[in-house]
């Protein structure tokens, strides 16, 4: 008789960061022995990775842990374990414990590494509640199991040094630790090694990469510049990514990593918040709107065609029709191909929180209805001078939505899809003539030829358009809105 083995399935909300620890939680469940499984119903262990950026996000964990409570009265033996951001939080943390006694473990952002010693305490009987308030040094080495092969999330910084007053992050990432830079490489060169062709570089503000590490040889201090340069050098990688910049410490030196360095994609995300200087002051974000568009000037000179996408919220205390209409004015300048559109919510604990004049609500949805319309408007307009364009484009696999088509991004993260009579696996290139243009997507039809640097097509011996196809190509635009990110209130 066969004996099925033990299973475990890893729920994730919220960012990129919280992707790459289910993918560690995963690794070490799989270390143990458990097998990953497709569904929450059939599995012996569930973990929830929580988000609290957004109180959306908090209601959605919520209602999943709820959930927990049937299965686990079918299912005595089954784990249900709670961690992330919310398990930093005590007052969340409280809730859980006392509130939703099926839950038998929480830990937090801190203490992963240690999951296989809590759940040793779980199957001995006990109900485990550890979070530290306070990390400990980088744990490396841990194991992970991927959720794609052709692409991977990489970690080189933790926490955050910045305490915008809106955000809670510092609070439960806790202060900002950089990696060693030879361990990011060497984990890039591993993933390389099992065929990963594109990395994404994470970081709560990877322009502050490598404060408090030790002095290269040169005897400078490394920075997020060095690390670009480094890895663009690692074999068998063919694209680059990098999120999320903090304008503040966007320097001339990255734009000039990103522009030298062929791997890096013409993609910054920048996120702007709040196009008036007196609510960018009370955000503590440390530039203004003069600074922030000429920023984006510095970039679209350096990085010809480079797509620029952003985060905006609205609804911040205090926030007048005066100061909303001066973020609708900067976005009708910048031009984003995209935005992550966001209404304020109260995180406690952060100082926004306790600002007087908070926003109704009916008027946070006025403004961001209207604030949505014009970026979608703008995109719309972006994207259709992509029209009859060339693009370098990397394979994702099918399309959700109809199998027959194949989808992909251009290196400025644009989704495009198209009908190929060749077969493509997920991470091959390919060059699309665009034929079409939507708000959020294009659509291409596949050309022969090959991309060269930085997606100059080459065909039959020759290098097509030097600096013309370039222009052409780099302008391919959008955000990878696939749906991952639970903190948008809208």
């Amino acid at each position: 008789m066969e004996v099925r083995r033990r299973s475990a399935k890893v729920v994730t909300f919220g960012c990129q960061m919280n992707e790459r620890d289910s993918e560690t939680i995963m690794g070490i469940l799989s270390s143990l022995g458990f097998e990953e499984s497709s569904k929450v119903e059939d599995a012996d262990i569930v973990i929830f990775v929580t988000c609290c950026v957004r109180e959306n996000a908090e209601n959605r964990a919520f209602g999943n842990l709820g959930e927990m409570k049937r299965l686990k009265e079918g299912n005595p033996n089954l784990v249900v374990g709670m961690c992330g951001c919310m398990a930093q939080r005590s007052d969340l943390r409280e809730i859980v414990r006392a509130r939703m006694p099926w839950v038998n473990l929480v830990f937090g952002t801190h203490n992963i590494h240690r999951l296989p010693e809590l759940l040793e305490r779980v199957f001995a009987g006990e109900r485990v509640v550890e979070v530290w308030d306070e990390p400990d040094e980088v744990v490396e080495g841990l194991p992970a199991v991927r959720a794609y092969g052709h692409k991977a999330f990489v970690n080189i910084t933790y926490g955050c040094d910045n305490f915008c007053t809106y955000c809670i992050v510092p609070y439960v990432r806790g202060r900002e630790r950089s990696r060693r830079m030879e361990d990011v490489v060497a984990e890039v060169c591993d993933l390389a090694g099992s065929g990963c062709v594109e990395v994404t570089l994470l970081g709560q503000n990877v322009n502050s990469y490598g404060r408090g590490l030790p002095p290269l040889p040169s005897g400078s201090s490394p920075d997020f510049a060095d690390l670009l340069h480094e890895v663009n050098l690692v074999d068998g990688i063919r694209r680059i990514r990098f999120t999320t910049s903090h304008p503040r410490d966007f320097s001339d030196k990255m734009i000039e990593a990103v522009a030298s360095s062929e791997k890096v994609c013409e993609h910054f995300h920048l996120p702007l918040q709040a196009g008036s200087d007196r609510v960018l002051e009370m955000m503590h974000r440390g530039y203004t709107a003069e600074r922030y568009l000429a920023l984006l000037d510095r970039i679209r000179e350096a990085v010809p065609g480079a797509s620029i996408t952003t985060d905006i919220m609205v609804g911040f205390p205090g926030e007048t029709e005066e100061d909303f209409q001066a973020t609708m004015d900067v976005v009708r300048q910048a031009r984003f191909d995209a935005a992550f559109t966001f209404i304020y919510s109260p995180r406690p604990g952060t100082v926004a929180a306790r600002m007087p004049d908070q926003i109704e609500d009916e008027v946070k949805h006025d403004r961001v209805y209207r604030l949505i319309d014009l970026v979608n408007s703008i995109a719309s307009e972006v994207n259709d001078e992509l029209c009859g364009s060339i693009v370098e484009v990397m394979v994702e696999g099918p399309s959700e939505r109809d199998p027959s088509v194949l989808s992909g991004r251009t290196r400025t993260n644009k989704m495009i899809h198209w009908t190929s009579e060749k077969a493509h696996n997920p991470g091959d290139i390919v060059m699309l003539r665009v034929s079409q243009t939507r708000t959020w997507t294009l659509y291409g039809e596949e050309i022969e030829g090959r991309s060269g640097h930085r997606g100059a097509l080459t065909c039959d011996g020759h290098e097509a358009a030097g600096e013309e196809m370039q222009g052409r190509t780099a302008r391919s635009s959008g955000l990878a809105t696939d749906g991952r990110c639970d903190c948008n209130d809208v």
